[in-house]
């Protein structure tokens, strides 16, 4: 049988006389034939799954190895996708919004090592030249990790990594062990799961600086971190080397390698308007050092010179990072104050692998980190650090006087799970 279709009015069916259907329905027959065609138009275009996701303060793409073709093939793919490179700087053609801290991603898949469930590999996009930098870890995405590996069914045994009871509460804990293949370090993530199946469960009353509202906490322990890229936790062996600058000057600076490697110098050694001395806080801030290009371009010259003492590639952006340290007083409730830059930028709050490796330069007698840090000679495992976007508590583990972990708390929010374009 024939049916005749008029899209203005109704469905005929011929020999019938009658009008068998209101337009409502004939548009929805033309809405699902558009449909369709759409659907064939996209699928011809090359895509991946993956989730879009706030991890601590930074944001960025959380994706399965196996929806993604051969690492050798990354290059093609993961920039495109991020909206780099892009000569503006603003990465409006992907994922992306402009800034180190938003152009970040996470491969995650199941780990054949007996100490882990996962492996995760971190890769930070260049915004403006599209390189893909592995070079060091992201603790703030690595919050992200362990409940997408979860929810995705990455972890072989569940029931055996849920760490307790409900207790009364509507969610129990999860336990999941991350082998992080950019610095060889385990990580362990506990955070809620609830539901059957078991889920993550975001709802939570914690709060972090630098991000509006609460969730539910997530609580990161690093193993053994000590030496990520350069096995010692003091590369040259010296709690303050000297770095001989292009320029003929030089400056102290303190060389750690916990978590992620660190340059850490006192602010106070820097040419601050024109003069050296200790510059007030409000006035050492990412904007100011952004707007200043000869400080922003020395900090980079100190960077490389930490680098090529720590025996690293001066040339990567990620390791070490350069971070400058301001003292505090007791009414500030904070230990000691820093700004970081990241990839040739100024952090708005702090990397946390680097607040890892300050929490324990901070324990390491003879550091700038040391010296610097409120009530140091009473110093106890936990380091409050002041940052541009707040302060974050960082503990640390001592065992016969070697660090045995660090830990810190996140907080992480699902955005959108769907296809990504490149």
């Amino acid at each position: 049988m024939t049916v005749l279709f008029n899209f203005t009015s109704r469905l005929f069916v011929p020999g019938s006389g009658r009008l068998w259907a209101p337009t409502s329905i004939c548009k929805t027959i033309q809405s699902q034939a558009i449909t369709k065609r759409h659907e064939r138009h996209f699928s011809a275009r090359p895509s991946f799954p993956a989730l879009f996701v706030r991890g601590g303060t930074s944001n960025g793409l959380v994706i399965k190895r196996d929806d993604l073709p051969p690492e050798h093939r990354w290059h093609d793919v993961l920039p495109l996708a991020m909206g780099s490179p892009d000569p503006y700087g603003r990465q409006l053609n992907g994922m992306g919004s402009g800034i180190s801290s938003t152009s970040k991603i996470c491969i995650i898949s199941s780990s054949e090592r007996s100490d882990a469930d996962v492996d995760f590999t971190f890769v930070q996009i260049g915004v403006k030249d599209g390189a893909l930098d592995m070079a060091g870890n992201c603790g703030n995405m690595s919050s992200a990790v362990g409940p997408r590996a979860w929810d995705l069914g990455l972890v072989s045994d569940p029931a055996s990594k849920t760490t307790g009871p409900s207790r009364g509460q509507p969610y129990e804990e999860a336990l999941v062990r991350i082998f992080n293949t950019n610095t060889s370090k385990i990580i362990h993530s506990r955070f809620r799961i609830a539901g059957s199946p078991s889920r993550y469960f975001e709802k939570g009353d914690y709060a972090i600086d630098g991000v509006p509202g609460t969730r539910s906490r997530i609580t990161l322990g690093f193993l053994n971190p000590v030496g990520a890229k350069t096995g010692r936790a003091l590369p040259t062996g010296n709690p303050i080397d000297i770095l001989m600058l292009r320029d003929g000057s030089q400056i102290e600076a303190s060389l750690v390698d916990v978590s992620n490697p660190g340059v850490f110098i006192r602010a106070s050694d820097l040419d601050i308007d024109g003069r050296k001395g200790a510059p007030l806080p409000s006035l050492f801030t990412p904007s100011y050092v952004e707007e200043n290009g000869g400080l922003k371009a020395r900090l980079e010259f100190i960077r490389q010179a930490g680098a090529e003492k720590m025996g690293l590639d001066p040339a990567v952006e990620s390791v070490p990072k350069i971070v400058t340290l301001l003292p505090v007083s007791d009414k500030e409730g904070i230990d000691i104050r820093c700004l970081a830059l990241s990839m040739g930028q100024a952090h708005k709050a702090v990397p946390l692998t680097l607040a890892l490796c300050l929490g324990a330069a901070a324990n390491m007698p003879g550091t700038i980190p040391a010296q610097l840090a409120r009530h140091h000679e009473k110093k106890g495992p936990t380091l409050r650090i002041g940052h541009p976007g707040g302060k974050v508590e960082i503990g640390t583990t001592f065992r016969d006087g070697h660090i045995v972990s660090a830990e810190l708390h996140r907080t992480a929010r699902y955005l959108m799970e769907g296809v990504v374009y490149y």
